[in-house]
């Protein structure tokens, strides 16, 4: 039996990846029926593309019986408001990230879910890309010993797009720029990783276009033991290789072509994605997943994801509880680039 799905807002592109996925792939059991967008010319187009019935409105949407569930893929600042909606109409909820733009609105989502008890999970594909998860088992089984430090360089092109300065991801009442929208991904990362830092310093600054904010930033956590991880993004990045790099007491671990810049660019068709070294071997071992050959690849391959946590085959890709420490991480580098010092997780509480 399909799980019956309405679309809460087009405004993330990723969200057109997987109605898209789900209808190439009947099997998946997902069945993209209804959409709504608040801008009338999204929500046209995104009715024709996908073939969808419009909703007249949010209620109309999350209040018809035919819907089993819904993805949210409205601004950031609209989350909360469509959250507790759909989770007051007893939907399960897929979120595009960000959680939200602040604290208390991540709170109203958390406080809704729990409420509720709808299923709810983020759509993080960092978290399903199978080269990062094979990443993660080997931080886990000791393989590379104590992990001392963590740095993931995470990039796109956004800001050399022509009219990226019209989008309304540089829109402050609807989005906290680029930071916030997409470094959030690396951050994500680290959070899975490693778990919840104690404390941050960062800097984050606009250099190409004063009209698009943040398009570079570096912030260097601080974990309990003394690890450090660092998250490296440019916005201006056109192309790259290397994506992760992790050293521990007794080994190394490298990625590359993890992002779009370093996905989408020629490579020789021999070039390694990630490897690992072990002094006591001598030798790299090379991981037998292969790197896809476009980063959409990456973004469709959580549409499965999605679809077995809609019909309750596998757990959330990540909780509201942790969408709002991923948050709190992100805040916690704007709020430590304003203060030029470090700054405590703890600090971060709005």
């Amino acid at each position: 039996m399909n799980t019956r799905v309405g679309i809460l807002g087009f405004a993330h592109g990723h969200v057109e990846a997987y109605c898209r996925q789900w209808r190439q792939d009947e099997a998946l059991g997902v069945k993209v029926v209804l959409g709504w967008d608040h801008d009338a010319r999204r929500a046209e187009k995104s009715a024709a593309d996908f073939q969808l019935a419009r909703a007249s409105s949010v209620d109309a949407l999350v209040e018809n019986p035919a819907i089993d569930a819904v993805v949210i893929g409205a601004e950031t600042s609209w989350h909360a408001d469509l959250v507790e909606k759909s989770a007051a109409a007893g939907k399960a909820i897929v979120l595009q990230k960000p959680l939200a733009l602040t604290l208390a609105q991540a709170d109203r989502i958390v406080a809704a879910v729990n409420r509720h008890r709808v299923p709810f999970t983020l759509a993080w594909q960092m978290r399903v890309d199978p080269q990062n998860i094979q990443m993660k088992q080997l931080v886990r089984e000791g393989k590379i010993g104590r992990v001392y430090m963590v740095r993931r360089r995470h990039g796109l092109s956004t800001h050399l797009w022509p009219g990226f300065e019209n989008s309304w991801h540089v829109r402050p009442e609807l989005n906290r720029g680029m930071w916030a929208d997409d470094a959030c991904h690396a951050i994500d990362f680290i959070y899975w990783l490693l778990g919840r830092p104690q404390s941050v310093i960062a800097q984050i600054a606009t250099l190409h276009n004063p009209r698009v904010p943040d398009d570079h930033g570096i912030a260097v956590f601080r974990y309990a033991d003394g690890a450090f991880a660092e998250v490296s993004c440019s916005f201006v990045c056109c192309a790259a290789e290397n994506s992760t790099e992790i050293f521990g007491s007794k080994g190394s671990i490298i990625q590359n072509f993890g992002d779009a810049p370093s996905c989408n660019v020629p490579r020789s068709a021999n070039a390694t994605g990630l490897k690992w070294f072990l002094p006591e071997s001598g030798v790299w071992t090379i991981s037998d997943i292969p790197s896809p050959s476009e980063h959409g690849r990456r973004i469709a391959a959580v549409a499965p994801e999605l679809a077995a946590f809609l019909q309750g085959r596998r757990g959330p890709i990540a909780t509201a509880e942790e969408g709002r420490e991923i948050l709190r991480m992100t805040l916690a580098c704007h709020h430590s680039c304003e203060l030029g010092r470090m700054v405590k997780l703890d600090e971060i509480r709005s």
